[in-house]
């Protein structure tokens, strides 16, 4: 049975914030810590092979590392640096990323992004699990062998519109959503794993709600930042197309934040309301939580202290 887990997003200022964070989130008690590779930010599989080395419990994953500019053998090269630093920990989650930033920052043609994180899955999850690889495909060419097969390493896609999820539950270890209101990750998302899980023969893997999080009372001021920190996803055409199909025709209408939608994805409120909103997120069905937590109020470092004290509670329960 897949383990229910509360992690934190640990990414916001450079390398040695991040590893100090991490390690300063295992001794709160929070069960995962995971960060992501974006634009021209510090690389993420590199910081978790320092947090590795410097950590003794907490899970470790990528949500998400961008497939385009990476080979899938470099990534598992370095996923085996980091497995062996931290056996049984890491989960690494991969994804096309979107077409604007891989077509201006690395110039590559934006063509069939599923089809491509398919064969990307494949060769990295062939060469773990049976220490060889020989692929030839359409986007991607593999051949080589490992000293030995790794096979604790997590293997995880970014998820966001029923095709994703099916290939998910097909053949990984979980899919991480992004910005998706969680009742559409109930009533689309796990139904989609399920189906994918259905056709690959196979158990479903546990989808990884990940979303803003903070203890903060204030809603508004709490819906101001997150609607700044968000404020390009609706005019992203698979984005606003996600939300329109959760009940917001308005994000296609407008390429703009309600604070209808808003609500729908962001957990805010006292310790007792994050908490059942957290706990109502697991009936829904979802398999892990990771709490993006938004720094939000005159002191922005109490509101994180709050919040992840409240996380590492609610995670001792599940």
């Amino acid at each position: 049975m897949n383990q229910k887990r509360i992690g934190v997003a640990a990414m916001r200022g450079d390398t040695k914030e991040i590893v100090s964070r991490v390690e300063s989130l295992e001794q709160a008690g929070i069960q995962a810590a995971w960060v992501t590779t974006g634009g021209m930010r510090p690389d993420g599989l590199t910081i978790l092979a320092a947090a590795a080395a410097r950590t003794e419990s907490i899970m470790l994953g990528t949500a998400i590392i961008p497939i385009y500019p990476r080979h899938p053998l470099v990534a598992v090269q370095q996923s085996i640096a980091i497995a062996n630093l931290a056996p049984g920990r890491f989960r690494i989650g991969l994804g096309p990323s979107h077409q604007p930033s891989v077509e201006s920052v690395y110039h590559y043609e934006w063509v069939k992004p599923l089809s491509r994180l398919r064969e990307y899955v494949q060769i990295f999850r062939t060469a773990i699990m049976e220490g060889t690889v020989d692929f030839s495909g359409e986007f991607y060419h593999a051949h080589g062998d490992l000293e030995r097969p790794v096979t604790d390493i997590g293997i995880m896609i970014s998820a966001l519109r029923p095709g994703s999820y099916e290939l998910s539950g097909e053949l990984t270890d979980g899919a991480i959503s992004w910005v998706s209101p969680y009742a559409y990750l109930r009533d689309s998302g796990l139904p989609a794993m399920q189906r994918g899980a259905e056709k690959g023969g196979r158990e479903a893997p546990p989808l990884v709600a990940h979303m803003p999080v903070v203890v903060h009372e204030n809603r508004e001021e709490v819906r101001e930042v997150v609607r700044q920190y968000l404020n390009h996803y609706p005019t992203r055409p698979f984005y606003a197309r996600m939300l329109a199909e959760a009940g917001f025709p308005e994000a296609e209408q407008t390429g703009k934040w309600t604070d209808a939608m808003l609500d729908a994805l962001v957990v805010s409120g006292g310790e007792e309301d994050v908490a059942l909103r957290i706990k109502e997120i697991f009936d829904y069905g979802m398999g892990e939580v990771i709490a993006d937590i938004i720094p939000v109020g005159s002191n922005p470092e109490d509101t994180w202290d709050r919040t992840v004290s409240l996380l590492a509670e609610v995670g001792k329960g599940l």
